[in-house]
């Protein structure tokens, strides 16, 4: 098995006109007639990365990869602070997951998803079981509201010198609402400067590993913008989901093979919910990586993530 198989591109990509004005870049690469499969990026708001394809065996795998509402390439983009979000929800990506299947004439098809793509995998495999084939999760997260208020103020008992420069950032007591103001504001520098400080914690908490470097991503100015705002606009609402909603609902998930691979170490979402939804789901795995943390391209994590796609190959 590799570390990695090698670096492929695109045989095919669009965009797919979902509605009320947005357009979903999509690509798809790998072997036409593999297993599908779809890649649900992180954030929300992160955009899908090349270096993700290299998961995927491309001579076993159909891979497909997009950009969520407002994200990445898809249009309109969040990094224009006039862009309206109110028509990107939870529900809005899973009808989105849905057209692109039926566009792309894919019957069933196996998610994979790390961080807020586990929270959009299980709520589309919820929704719509009878399309999903197997499922593979790493950094599992619900997104329910114990978890956001974690993330962006617990989590600063491990971070003191990072989270006391994102807490002097905004005021109030919930710093989501705070930041989700700032990120609204009708001056442009304090626009920013909230894009920025938000952004600066979110690269903080990810990564326990020494020597970690800042994330390339985040010195980009459009790239901040549509993150922070596509982020502070799903988690000021709980995503649009009932409190431990996809825990209680996991027992729709009956028949569908899942592997959800984890950090011990991982402080930006803690093991307590991966741990928590493999004991809800029939059929599902919890793969422990004990010195590993939120970032599923570390030692460990990326080896059990191409190992767990790699049995899922049926082509």
């Amino acid at each position: 098995m590799p570390d990695l198989y090698p670096k492929i591109e695109p045989f095919d990509s669009g965009m797919l006109d979902v509605g009320e004005g947005h357009r979903l870049y999509w690509e798809v690469c790998g072997n036409p007639s593999g297993t599908p499969a779809v890649v649900l990026h992180g954030g929300p708001g992160s955009g899908c990365m090349p270096d993700v394809r290299r998961f995927f065996d491309p001579a076993r795998y159909r891979v497909v990869l997009f950009d969520q509402r407002n994200a990445g390439r898809s249009t309109p983009h969040a990094g224009d602070v006039a862009t309206d979000l109110s028509t990107n929800t939870t529900a809005h990506l899973i009808a989105d997951l849905e057209k692109l299947r039926a566009h792309l004439g894919i019957e069933h098809w196996l998610l994979f998803g790390s961080s807020w793509g586990t929270t959009l995998a299980l709520a589309y495999a919820q929704a719509h079981p009878g399309r999903v084939r197997a499922m593979v999760l790493s950094s599992v997260t619900t997104t329910r509201r114990s978890e956001i208020h974690w993330l962006y103020h617990d989590a600063g008992r491990y971070f003191p010198e990072a989270w006391a420069r994102f807490r002097a950032g905004a005021a109030g007591d919930d710093l989501v609402e705070a930041y989700a103001r700032l990120l609204n504001d009708s001056d442009p520098a304090v626009r920013e400067k909230a894009a920025r400080d938000w952004c600066d914690w979110e690269d903080a908490v990810v990564s326990t590993a020494p020597g970690r470097k800042p994330h390339p991503r985040y010195a980009d100015p459009r790239f901040r913008m549509a993150f922070a705002r596509i982020v502070t606009h799903y988690f000021r609402r709980g995503a649009w989901l009932e409190e431990g909603a996809l825990i209680r609902g996991a027992y729709k998930l009956v028949g569908i093979p899942g592997v959800l691979i984890h950090g011990r170490l991982d402080l930006g979402s803690p093991i307590d919910t991966a741990w928590a939804l493999s004991r809800a789901w029939p059929g599902s795995e919890l793969v422990v990586i004990h010195d590993a943390g939120h970032e599923m391209r570390t030692p460990g994590m990326r080896e059990s993530i191409v190992a767990a796609l790699d049995r899922f190959a049926t082509a």
